[in-house]
C-alpha cells in the first residue's frame, strides 16, 4: 500500500469510528429472523425428519420458519412445538399452478380455495399473514384482465381473512404484474381492508429498481420482509436468474439503505430468508453462516 492509499484508508477508518461507537450503544432492532422452509430441502441420501430440520433452524439462531400451505398441518404443528420455532407466515402453494388471474374459471376457483386453506393453516400455526402471489400476466392473460380478476378473487377471501385475523400479504415477484411501488400501494389501498397487506421481497426488485424506494412508498403496508441478494453484474454476464446466485452483501440489494428505509417507516417485524443456498456447505454450516449474515443486516 503506498502512502496515498494509506492516508485514505486511515481517514476512512477514522470516519467510521464514531458510527461504530454509536451503533454499539444502540439497542438491537426488534427484528426477528426467519427462514423460508422451501430452501431447506432434505438430502435424499441422509433424509431427516421435519422435526429435526425445524430444530436445526432453531439451533442455528433462527426465531421462526415460513412454511407452505402444501405441508401437513399436524406435522408442522408437532415440529413447531418440538423445536420452539414460531411460524410467522404461510406461503400459498397454489398461486403459481392455479392463479386467480387465469382465464379458466375452474382454475381460478381452485386458486381461491388454496388461498382460503392457507389462511386457515396460518390461523392454526399462529401466523399473522400468508404470502400470496396475486396473479400473473402472460400471453393468455392481459394486464387489464389480471388486475380485474385478481381484485375479484382477493375480495372473496377478505371476509375469511378478517374473521381469522390473518393478512393476505401480496408479494412482488417476477410475474409481470404490479410492477411499481406506486401501483402496489394503490392495489393494496383499494381493498380498504386491514386484511390486505404487502410481503416485500428485497432481491426481487433489484433487477428493475431499488428496494429502499419500494419500502419508502409501501411503508406500513409491509407486514413481512424476504431477505434475498441480487447481483446486477451476474445478471448482465449470465442472465436474469443468475443474479440471485450470490451471497448476502456481495450483490446490489444495498442492505444499509434497506435497513435505513425500514427504520424510517417503523418496521419491526420479521426478516425471512429466501437466500440462494451455498451448495458446498452442509445444512448446519449453511444455516449458521446465513444466521450470522442476517445478524449483520439487523445490526447495520
Amino acid at each position: 500500500m503506498d502512502r496515498r492509499d494509506f492516508v485514505k484508508s486511515t481517514a476512512a477508518l477514522a470516519a467510521l469510528a464514531p458510527l461504530a461507537a454509536r451503533a454499539a450503544d444502540q439497542p438491537r432492532r426488534a427484528l426477528k429472523k426467519g427462514y423460508m422452509f422451501g430452501g431447506l430441502k432434505p438430502n435424499a441420501k441422509n433424509a431427516v425428519s421435519l422435526v429435526e430440520r425445524f430444530k436445526l433452524l432453531k439451533e442455528s439462531g433462527f426465531d421462526g420458519v415460513e412454511v407452505s400451505s402444501a405441508m401437513d398441518q399436524k406435522e408442522v404443528l408437532a415440529a413447531r412445538d418440538a423445536s420452539g420455532l414460531q411460524i410467522p407466515s404461510v406461503v400459498i402453494s397454489t398461486h403459481w399452478t392455479h392463479p386467480i388471474t387465469s382465464p379458466n374459471p375452474t382454475m381460478r376457483e381452485t386458486g381461491l380455495e388454496g388461498l382460503k386453506q392457507g389462511l386457515r393453516d396460518a390461523k392454526a400455526y399462529g401466523a399473522s399473514s400468508v404470502l400470496f402471489v396475486p396473479g400473473t400476466v402472460n400471453k393468455d392473460t392481459s394486464y387489464a384482465d389480471a388486475y380485474t380478476r385478481s381484485i375479484a378473487g382477493i375480495k372473496q377471501a377478505i371476509p375469511l381473512a378478517e374473521e381469522l385475523g390473518v393478512a393476505i400479504a401480496i408479494e412482488n415477484v417476477w410475474n409481470k404484474f404490479l410492477l411499481s411501488p406506486l401501483e402496489a400501494a394503490a392495489f393494496v389501498d383499494q381493498f380498504k381492508s386491514p386484511a390486505v397487506k404487502w410481503h416485500f421481497d428485497v432481491g426481487n426488485v433489484v433487477d428493475m429498481g431499488w428496494p429502499q424506494h419500494w419500502i419508502q412508498i409501501l411503508g406500513k403496508r409491509i407486514v413481512k420482509i424476504h431477505v434475498k441478494e441480487y447481483s446486477r453484474k451476474l445478471r448482465d454476464e449470465k442472465g436474469p436468474h443468475a443474479g440471485f446466485r450470490t451471497e448476502l452483501f456481495t450483490g446490489d440489494s444495498d442492505w444499509p439503505a434497506v435497513i435505513t428505509a425500514l427504520d424510517a417507516v417503523g418496521y419491526n417485524g420479521w426478516l425471512i430468508s429466501e437466500q440462494n443456498r451455498t451448495p458446498e456447505l452442509s445444512d448446519a454450516e449453511w444455516l449458521k453462516k446465513l444466521s450470522g449474515q442476517m445478524d449483520k443486516i439487523i445490526a447495520l
